[in-house]
């Protein structure tokens, strides 16, 4: 497991990984992967953790599940690798992003590493999911462990903005501390709900707007 990681995260992933349900999770994923195809690939499970150090952390976008079509996930919560067509619900984000970011612009590639090097932690409740099978590999452990990490952020970490869209995010603000940190909810960008008060809610300016405030730098949303 070491080196999938930034070694600022092994005080907490390491005594995570030595917990009984972690490993049974481990076994779990290590069968499916012998019996089907399962994303993103093992080396970028914790891709997350590999590109933002956790005292970089400055904002959690909380996803559910990888992408399940082919080449779509690599380990970053609502990203795709570059030459991959938008998801629908990324095409939301950008789409918001051109009405909050004053000159921002569409990118060629959906690929999110940039933010991720900034600070922005794109978790995913779950980290890993069956080919085509939306769902697949939740409820076998991976929502504890990522329970744990938001817990151990906003214990650990200040002023960190916390983005939950959706009824399933929304659901983690429990496990954060609001005196602390800043959540900002709003529906999930899918097609689904996206015109019940996800366009319109400017997260990336409110964000950055809170990050200033605190005294800390503000992201660059802008990918072209």
């Amino acid at each position: 497991m070491e080196n999938l990681y930034d070694e600022s995260w092994a005080p907490i992933l390491k005594p995570l990984m030595q917990q009984d349900y972690m490993k049974k999770l481990s076994a779990f994923v290590q069968q499916e992967r012998k019996q089907f195809e399962i994303f993103p690939p093992q080396s970028l499970v914790f891709n997350a953790f590999l590109l933002t150090p956790l005292h970089d952390v400055k904002v959690v976008i909380l996803g559910q599940d990888p992408y399940h079509n082919i080449g779509q996930a690599h380990g970053l919560s609502f990203s795709v690798p570059q030459g991959i067509a938008f998801p629908p619900s990324l095409k939301n984000i950008f789409a918001e992003l051109s009405t909050d970011i004053e000159g921002f612009q569409i990118p060629q590639s959906g690929d999110l590493t940039k933010w991720a090097t900034q600070g922005v932690l794109l978790l995913n409740a779950t980290l890993t999911v069956r080919a085509h099978q939306a769902a697949s590999h939740q409820k076998q452990g991976w929502e504890s462990f990522t329970d744990q990490i938001i817990e151990k952020i906003s214990t650990e970490l200040e002023n960190v903005v916390f983005v939950l869209w959706g009824s399933y995010a929304q659901k983690k603000s429990v496990l954060i501390d609001e005196k602390k940190h800043l959540i900002l909810k709003a529906v999930h960008p899918s097609p689904l709900s996206v015109y019940r008060g996800f366009f319109g809610s400017k997260p990336f300016s409110k964000a950055n707007n809170y990050l200033v405030t605190y005294g800390r730098s503000s992201i660059n949303w802008k990918l072209t």
